[in-house]
C-alpha cells in the first residue's frame, strides 16, 4: 500500500500534469517542473520521458525527496527508483492507458530493451 489517501490517489487519476519539485545535487535550490503522473493501484509514478539525463530524476534520485503539487497540497514524498525492468514496462503500460499517446512518444514491447523513461521511473511514497 502506498500510504496515499484515497483523494490524493484519485487526484492523481483524473490530473494530466502535476508539479514537481526536487532539490538541487549541488545547491539544494528547489526546482519545479511540470510531468505526467500515474496511478497504478494504489501506487503513484513519474517518470522522465528524457532519461536520466534531465536534472530533475538526477536531483530526485540523488536527494530522495522532492514535494508533489496535487490536489491544492503540498505533499512532501520520497523517492523509490523503479530498477526492475518488467515493473517499469507495467508502467508504461499505465501511462499509455492514461495518456493514450504511446507513454512519452514510445511503445515498449515486453521483450524489448527499456526505453529512457522506463529507467527514469519512480514511484512515490509519503515522506513520513
Amino acid at each position: 500500500m502506498s500510504g496515499f489517501s484515497s483523494e490524493i490517489l484519485d487526484a492523481a487519476e483524473r490530473e494530466r500534469e502535476i508539479e514537481f519539485e526536487t532539490f538541487g545535487r549541488v545547491t539544494g535550490t528547489p526546482a519545479r517542473v511540470i510531468i505526467w503522473i500515474t496511478r497504478a493501484g494504489d501506487q503513484l509514478f513519474i517518470r522522465s520521458g528524457g532519461g536520466l539525463t534531465r536534472d530533475w530524476p538526477q536531483n530526485f534520485k540523488h536527494h530522495g525527496h522532492g514535494v508533489l503539487r496535487l490536489a491544492g497540497e503540498a505533499i512532501p514524498v520520497t523517492a523509490r527508483h523503479v530498477e526492475d525492468v518488467a515493473e517499469a514496462k507495467r508502467v508504461t503500460r499505465a501511462v499509455q492507458a492514461k495518456y493514450a499517446s504511446g507513454a512519452d512518444g514510445h511503445d515498449s514491447p515486453a521483450d524489448a530493451p527499456p526505453v529512457p523513461a522506463e529507467l527514469a521511473t519512480f514511484e512515490l511514497l509519503p515522506k513520513e
